[in-house]
């Protein structure tokens, strides 16, 4: 999470996880507790496939089964990005601190 968002951007990008209880929520939160907004759309996909080569390396160290290491539920979504640090989502969810 080492990518910065720009303070006057308006628009991001979360990743995603479809929770049953939630439903679709953000997955990773900043130190205040805020949805964490990657400013593109590349460094967020970058993060899912960096987390995919570590489950597909632990797969091959023999300390994870291949189904997990192999399913992907990781996603991303624009948000829009509100002055007070929460965020919009397509389908109008907000999300703010937890």
């Amino acid at each position: 999470m080492s990518t910065a968002l720009k303070t006057d951007q308006k628009v991001g990008y979360c990743i995603y996880i479809d929770t049953l209880l939630e439903g679709p929520c953000p997955v990773e939160h900043d130190e205040q507790g805020y949805p964490f907004v990657y400013p593109t759309l590349l460094a967020a996909q970058r993060v899912i496939a960096e987390d995919t080569i570590e489950r597909i390396h632990q797969f091959l160290l023999g300390e994870r089964e291949f189904d997990d290491a192999m399913t992907v539920e990781e996603y991303v979504v624009e948000v829009d990005i509100q002055p007070d640090g929460s965020v919009y989502d397509q389908s109008g969810q907000r999300f703010d601190r937890v």
